[in-house]
């Protein structure tokens, strides 16, 4: 459904031997699956988002969607089966809640698909748990709450889109608190188990073991471990990447050893 295939991603402005933001990533995310991205800062695993996103040309690899290459898709097309919802979203007008919601819309205008506009809209308000804040001004919200928002507008998107489809999220639950997070992970497995497929990145390595069927782990631009949460997420492998030791409770939680990083500081 989405594929990643030797991708690799230079940083702007360099040349060929400057800095590498991606090498070689080889990875996809089939329908109906949740694929986890983590790794530390400066992993990668933004850029590799957005070159999945069709917003980053890479400069040697292959970035698909359902088999055909992301620059062979019409925009409005990829528009209707894939949304994304990044880190940070800046607005250029002052506008209310329902108002941001409905820009999701915007590729189905004048096709079928649009009569069902208003009711795609108030579907994603109520799932995304923003329909209370419909008539607010969005740049009064807080992080959070702005952050919902955009996820109801990737949800207006997809409404109606030919399956299967796509969602790509950037750290979504990274201004959440923990009610609105583990919602927001829930309304992910149901997304996935109604076909669509889920790339979510996240800093939380626990998060990525509940909400994922595949966790893909990034350091230094590239994938050094990929697989089910339970193996990907291996507490050897976690302490070469975040230079801390973890280990793993009873329960299966990841519990990294905070006191140990603190010590090794000079």
């Amino acid at each position: 459904m989405i594929e990643a295939e030797d991708l690799t991603v230079h940083a702007p402005g360099r040349s060929l031997g400057g800095r590498v933001l991606l090498r070689e990533v080889t990875l996809g995310v089939a329908a109906g699956e949740v694929l986890a991205v983590v790794g530390p800062n400066g992993a990668g695993k933004s850029t590799l988002l957005r070159v999945l996103a069709g917003e980053l040309r890479p400069a040697a690899g292959r970035a698909a969607f359902a088999g055909q290459a992301l620059q062979d898709w019409p925009a409005r097309a990829l528009a209707q089966r894939r949304a994304v919802v990044s880190q940070r979203v800046a607005l250029a007008f002052p506008l209310t809640v329902v108002e941001v919601v409905a820009i999701g819309r915007l590729p189905w205008l004048g096709t079928p698909e649009a009569a069902r506009d208003e009711a795609a809209i108030a579907s994603a308000l109520r799932r995304a748990g923003v329909a209370a804040l419909a008539g607010r001004s969005y740049a009064t919200l807080s992080g959070g709450e702005q952050q919902r928002v955009q996820l109801a507008r990737a949800l207006a998107q997809l409404d109606g889109a030919a399956a299967p489809a796509a969602l790509l999220l950037d750290e979504p639950t990274a201004s959440l608190d923990a009610g609105h997070r583990g919602a927001l992970l829930g309304l992910l497995r149901d997304l996935a188990g109604a076909g669509t497929a889920v790339l979510v990145v996240l800093h939380d390595l626990n998060e990525a073991s509940f909400v994922a069927d595949r966790a893909a782990i990034l350091q230094a631009g590239g994938c050094v471990g990929l697989g089910p949460p339970a193996e990907a997420l291996e507490p050897g492998l976690l302490r070469r990447v975040y230079g801390l030791p973890f280990r793993q409770s009873l329960d299966g939680a990841l519990l990294p050893d905070f006191a140990a990083a603190r010590s090794a500081v000079p």
